[in-house]
C-alpha cells in the first residue's frame, strides 16, 4: 500500500526538456511512416517521456542503485524504454500534469496523487514479450506548456527558453521516391537575419540536421543530402514569412508568423509513485474504456487498464532490494573467484 510519504520528488532541470525535444524531433523523422505524422501534444508528451526517463535514471545513479539499459530501439518505439533493475526490464508510465490549478493542488497536498489510476493501454500491457516479472513503474511531472500564439508571446517577453517548430506535410516527410532533395532553397521574408534548422532523413535513412543563417530576402541553398524533410525549427519567432521549396514538390511551403509551435516543456517537479509486477498489475486490474474522465486525462485517448495508485508497492523498497541484489551478486561472483 502506497502513501504520500513514499512518494520520491525528484527536482526538473531545463536540460531534460532539451533531452527530451531532441529525442522527440528525431522521432519525428524517423517514424512518420509508421505514425503518419506527430501533433504539437504528441510531441510534448514524448518529450516529456524521455525528460522523465532521464531524470530516474539520475536519481538511480546519485543513490548508487544499479541499473541497466536493454534492447533500446528509440525510434521504432519513441515511447518506450527498457532500464533494468536486478535483472527485471522495467517500463516508465509517466504522465503529463499541465493545469495549473492542478499542479498548486498537487503540489500542497501530495496525497492526492494516491486517488489516481495507474493506467496502462491495453495495447501496450498485451505487447509481445511481456514477462509475468517485468517491472511497471509510475510517476508524474508537473509543468506548463504553451497554448498558442499568445502564450508563446508572453514566455517571449519574459524571456523564457522556447523551442519553435513546424511540422512538415507528409509528401515532405514520408516522399513517394527516395530520392535526394535536389535544389532545395530556403527564403526568409524577416528584416533581420534568422537562423533555422531543418531535419530529416539522408539516403540511409540516417536522421540528418542542417543549420542555416537566412539572411533578410536572400535564398539560401542546401546541399546536406536530404530524402526526407520532416521539421524546421528556430530559437526566436520570425516576425514574417519563411519559405521552403524544391522543385519536385511544386509550389513552396510559406510558413507564416503564427504557425509556429512552441515545443518547450516548463516543467516544475518530478514525482516518481510506486510499481508493480507484470503478474501483480493484471491480477488488480480493471478495464476502462476509451473517452473517460480521470485524474490525468480530461478523456482518455484510448482503452486502458487501471489500477489504483494507492495500491501500487513504494519505489524505495524497491531500490532498497535492487541495491541488496546486486551486493549478494557481486559476493557471489567474488567467492567463486576466489
Amino acid at each position: 500500500m502506497l502513501t504520500a510519504s513514499e512518494l520520491i520528488h525528484l527536482p526538473y532541470t531545463p536540460d531534460l526538456s532539451e533531452a527530451g525535444i531532441a529525442f522527440a524531433c528525431r522521432a519525428l523523422a524517423s517514424t512518420y511512416d509508421r505514425l503518419g505524422g506527430y501533433s504539437t501534444d504528441r510531441l510534448r508528451q514524448i518529450a516529456g517521456q524521455v525528460a522523465m526517463e532521464l531524470a530516474f535514471r539520475r536519481y538511480l545513479s546519485g543513490q548508487a542503485i544499479p541499473f541497466g539499459v536493454r534492447g533500446v530501439t528509440p525510434f521504432t518505439r519513441p515511447d518506450h524504454y527498457d532500464i533494468t533493475l536486478g535483472g527485471h526490464r522495467c517500463d516508465l508510465k509517466s504522465y503529463l500534469i499541465t493545469r495549473r490549478s492542478q499542479i498548486s493542488h498537487i503540489r500542497r497536498n501530495p496525497e492526492v496523487l494516491l486517488q489516481a489510476p495507474a493506467l496502462i493501454p491495453i495495447d501496450h500491457f498485451a505487447a509481445d514479450g511481456q514477462k509475468p516479472e517485468d517491472l511497471y513503474l509510475f510517476a508524474f511531472l508537473l509543468g506548463v506548456q504553451t497554448d498558442g500564439p499568445r502564450d508563446m508571446l508572453r514566455a517571449l517577453s519574459a524571456g523564457q527558453p522556447v523551442y519553435l517548430a513546424h511540422e512538415l506535410p507528409e509528401s515532405w516527410a514520408l516522399p513517394a521516391n527516395w530520392l535526394p532533395f535536389e535544389n532545395l532553397v530556403l527564403k526568409s521574408e524577416c528584416e533581420r537575419p534568422v537562423t533555422v534548422e531543418i531535419g530529416g532523413l539522408d539516403g540511409e535513412h540516417n536522421f540528418i540536421t542542417a543549420t542555416l543563417e537566412l539572411l533578410p530576402r536572400q535564398r539560401r541553398l542546401v546541399e546536406n543530402g536530404f530524402h526526407s524533410l520532416a521539421f524546421i525549427h528556430t530559437q526566436r519567432r520570425p516576425e514574417a514569412r519563411i519559405g521552403i521549396h524544391c522543385p519536385r514538390y511544386g509550389d513552396p511551403i510559406l510558413i507564416q508568423p503564427r504557425a509556429w509551435d512552441n515545443l518547450w516543456f516548463y516543467g516544475m517537479e518530478i514525482i516518481l509513485a510506486g510499481w508493480l509486477t507484470h503478474d501483480e498489475y493484471r491480477r488488480k486490474a480493471s478495464v476502462l474504456n476509451a473517452g473517460r474522465h480521470t485524474f490525468q486525462y480530461e478523456a482518455t485517448p484510448e482503452k486502458n487498464l487501471l489500477v489504483p495508485m494507492h495500491d501500487l508497492h513504494p519505489l524505495g523498497r524497491l531500490l532498497e532490494k535492487v541495491r541488496t541484489w546486486e551486493m549478494e551478486k557481486r559476493n557471489t561472483v567474488t567467492v567463486k573467484a576466489n
